[in-house]
Order: C-alpha cells, then sequence, then structure tokens
C-alpha cells in the first residue's frame, strides 16, 4: 500500500499520545504505509504527568510510580523500546488503613476490599461486630436484578457488604486510585468484573474467593510485588519512547485551537499562527480540552459535564533516624472517618528500595480528593507544614525532612460517573458519523492507570489503520 501519503496527528504528548505515536510509527515501517505522523504537545516537555526527579542519589516520582504487572501493555513497551533490564517489581510488606487515628493491616486475603478470608477478617480492629455480621449477609443475599443498568460502586458494594466494610475499607483503596466519590463513580467503568462475579456467583465473597489465585505461602518480603517501574524512573520510558519516535514529526510548546472539517479532511488551527491539514487525528487530551477543540459538536457536551478531581503529592526525604517509630510495611491509606488531611502515605524506601539512598527514607504522601480539593491551592510551605502535622499524630516524625518535592496536579483525575460508558458509546457513534476519522484516547475514557492509557492509545492506532481500508462515504 504505497500510493498517496497519509496524514495522521497526534494531539497530546502523554503516555497515550505516546504510545499511539509508536505503534503507528512500527506499523508504518513495518507495513510501508506511506503516513505523515506529527505529535503536537502543548506544553514543554513529553510524558504528561509521567515526571522523574533526581536528586541527592533519591529517585522521585511527581506523579504515577508504577503501574499493575497483570495488565501487560506496560511491560510489552518497556521491552519493545529497549529497557526490559530497568523493570523492578515493588517490595510487598504489610499495609495499613488509618481509622480513628490508629494504623490497622488490611485484613489478609482482601481483594479490593472484598474478604476472600475469614480469620483475618473476623478479628480486624476495622469493623464493629455488627458491621462484621452484615458483611457475612453477602453470603446469603440475592443477586442484583437491575437489568445490566450501570450504578455506583457505592451502591453495589453497600448492597452486598454494608455501610462500615465500604467507609472503612473498600472506600479508602478505590479513592486511592480516583480520588473521587464512591457513591457516584460507574461501577462500569471502573470496576465491571466485580459485577460480572456477582452475576456468575451470586456472592462476592464465594466468588472472589474462587477467582482469586491460591497464593503459595510465602512471607510477605519474599512474595513478588503486583506492581512495577523503572530502576531509573518512569521518564525513562518517556525519553526512551521520544527517542525511538524518528519518524514522528513532534512540535512541542504548541497548542491546539480548534479542529475543523474541510471536505475529506480537517484544517488545525495552532496557537504558533500555523495550521496543518491532515486527514486522520488521534486526540489524547483531556476531556475538557477534548470538547473545546470542535466548539460546535454538541455531542461532545458530555466531556465539559465530566467532572475531575485536583490532587497534590509532597515527596519528603529525611535521615532514618527522624522516624521515631519504624513501622514494618508499605504505607497507608486514609478512611475519611478521620481528622486528617492525608489520603494516603507510601514509605518509598520500603515499598521501592532502590530509589532511595543508605541510611536515608522518602514519606510520599497524598492530599486532594473529591469535596477537600481546597488544600491543593495553599502554599508548598502550608502543605508540608499540614502534612508533618498529620504524619506526626500517626507516626512520629521527630525533625524537618532534608527536602520536600509538592507537586500539583488540577484537574487530574476524570471521574467516570454512572452511566460513563454508555455516554461514551453515543457520543463515539455520533463522532464517526460526522467527523469520520478523529478517534479519543486517554485517561478521560478507558481507565487512569499507565497500561489502560497505553491500550487507549493502541486502540486508536487500528482504529486508523482499519479506516485506511474503508471505502470512502459517497458525498451527496
Amino acid at each position: 500500500m504505497n500510493e498517496e501519503k497519509k496524514r495522521v496527528v497526534i494531539i497530546g504528548g502523554g503516555i497515550t499520545g505516546l504510545s499511539a505515536a509508536y505503534y503507528l510509527q512500527k506499523e508504518n515501517k513495518e507495513k510501508n504505509l506511506n503516513i505523515e505522523i506529527t505529535l503536537i504537545e502543548a506544553s514543554n516537555r513529553l510524558g504528561g504527568k509521567i515526571q522523574t526527579v533526581r536528586r541527592d542519589g533519591f529517585t522521585i516520582e511527581r506523579g504515577p510510580d508504577s503501574f499493575l504487572a497483570r495488565k501487560l501493555s506496560a511491560g510489552r513497551l518497556v521491552k519493545e523500546v529497549g529497557l526490559e533490564d530497568q523493570l523492578v517489581h515493588n517490595s510487598t510488606g504489610q499495609a495499613y488503613i488509618l481509622l480513628k487515628g490508629e494504623l490497622h493491616p488490611m485484613p489478609e486475603g482482601a481483594v479490593m476490599g472484598i474478604p476472600t478470608k475469614l480469620s483475618p477478617f473476623v478479628t480486624t480492629g476495622l469493623f464493629s461486630p455488627l458491621g462484621k455480621m452484615r458483611a457475612a449477609a453477602d453470603l446469603i443475599l440475592p443477586a442484583s436484578k437491575n437489568g445490566g443498568e450501570d450504578q455506583s460502586l457505592g451502591s453495589f458494594f453497600r448492597r452486598r457488604l454494608g455501610d462500615e466494610v465500604v467507609e472503612n475499607l473498600i472506600e479508602p483503596l478505590l479513592s486511592g486510585i480516583y480520588a473521587g466519590d464512591i457513591d457516584k463513580l460507574s461501577l462500569q467503568a471502573t470496576f465491571p468484573q466485580f459485577e460480572q462475579v456477582e452475576e456468575k456467583y451470586r456472592s462476592l465473597i464465594l466468588g472472589m474467593k474462587q477467582t482469586t489465585p491460591k497464593q503459595k505461602q510465602v512471607p510477605a518480603q519474599k512474595k513478588k510485588g503486583m506492581f512495577q517501574t523503572l530502576r531509573g524512573g518512569l521518564q525513562t520510558l518517556v525519553d526512551a519512547l521520544e527517542e525511538k519516535l524518528d519518524e514522528v514529526k513532534i512540535l512541542k510548546a504548541v497548542k491546539v485551537d480548534t479542529i475543523e472539517k474541510n471536505g475529506d479532511q480537517y484544517q488545525l488551527s495552532l496557537s504558533n499562527g500555523k495550521s496543518i491539514e491532515c486527514e486522520n487525528i488521534i486526540v489524547t487530551t483531556p476531556h475538557y480540552a477534548t470538547a473545546s477543540l470542535i466548539p460546535d459538536a454538541e455531542y461532545l457536551q458530555p466531556l465539559l459535564e465530566m467532572s475531575s478531581t485536583s490532587v497534590a503529592t509532597i515527596a519528603m526525604a529525611f535521615d532514618e533516624a527522624a522516624l521515631k517509630q519504624d513501622i514494618e510495611g508499605t504505607g497507608f491509606v486514609v478512611s475519611r472517618n478521620n481528622d486528617y488531611t492525608i489520603t494516603a502515605c507510601t514509605w518509598t524506601h520500603k515499598k521501592w528500595p532502590h530509589t532511595t539512598p543508605k541510611g536515608k527514607v522518602i514519606l510520599r504522601c497524598y492530599v486532594g480528593r473529591v469535596g477537600e480539593e481546597a488544600i491543593v491551592d495553599q502554599s508548598d510551605e502550608e502543605i508540608k507544614k499540614v502534612v508533618l502535622d498529620d504524619l506526626n499524630k500517626i507516626m512520629e516524625v521527630g525533625s524537618e525532612p532534608d527536602f520536600t518535592i509538592v507537586t500539583r496536579w488540577r484537574e487530574a483525575m476524570p471521574q467516570y460517573a454512572v452511566g460513563h460508558k454508555k455516554m461514551l458509546r453515543e457520543m463515539n457513534a455520533r463522532l464517526a458519523e460526522s467527523m469520520p476519522g478523529i478517534y479519543l484516547a486517554g485517561s478521560s475514557f478507558e481507565g487512569v492507570g499507565l497500561p489502560d492509557c497505553i491500550d487507549s492509545g493502541e486502540a486508536a492506532v487500528k482504529a486508523v489503520i482499519e479506516s485506511f481500508h474503508k471505502e470512502p462515504a459517497v458525498q451527496v
């Protein structure tokens, strides 16, 4: 297929856009498709939320610090760009839930908060005897009869396991991923597997017990962690991808203002006063930015109505002697039933030992979630003070940090409301009908993790390639 040159523009240079550019270039080289690829990024760097700071022997992530190993696309991409020898699994250890000022060990056998082992659940101090009895009712409750309609995570889990298990265990775990309101987040768009377990086994507890792989009895510190990262930080993946894009024209510090249809082509007006014409576009920008690119497309209005949460991370480096209380484990998440500002804390030096020089410690804390976002707008010094005050109540930090890195992510966590999947289907159908050749990808749509974003970029590339084989629509 070596006919007329095809022009494809990718808008957004985060991990979704980079993955799309990489796999499109790969297809172009292998199949001689004669594609001209342009990647446009509004900021002066690629990688989006992936940013690694290297300082005084520390490796500190400003954004995501890892990816789920069982979602294979991220590991595969790492190997394709030649970084396989840099892959490391997290060190495993006890994780905790902070409830009413006390750190409670995560009950052994809990899968996203759903018990699969009886004894740890019965003996935990996270729930009252009444709360434990209510959760056990899952064993006899009938399956939902909602006819396949979407529902919130909160309503689903409350019906199966009761309020206490939801608020003291499930909600802190899930809001750590989405920084959202569990009673508004869509079950089908976030954790559809739980709906499938209920459908097949009726009881969540029995179903998760059946479907969770049996772990061999090995000490926690010897188990292979579920997450992976790169020894030099995730920024090394971004750098490797950028280096591999030798047949992609990359425009940085350039914003796409609007997209207009011009016959069977599209014209992109750029912030530098220039314009680009192309036949296909992969849009990987956040939902609120995507909607503004085609201002007259009323079917994109739901993207403007989607909410997103602002969060901040605070990485603090200490001498190990500063921690008066050395708690064995990798960190904790915080129940809303607390008077604390932090939502979670990772003991990075224990979870990722390669990131920290000997004799030093990194505590990486998180603030901001739905309804609690004002802290993100405070000064670095104020955020540090609030976080240190919280930590001193929990684990006694005896000194000021050697240094602190505060990173704000405003409107960074898209909230998949109930009905999200249906909204996407309808919107994409309208988009395909009125502006064929434009494809939406990224964390606003099909998942917020790095593998989800990579999958989304790959899916968009596949759609572009398939469109080359379609007969053009007859203009009437």
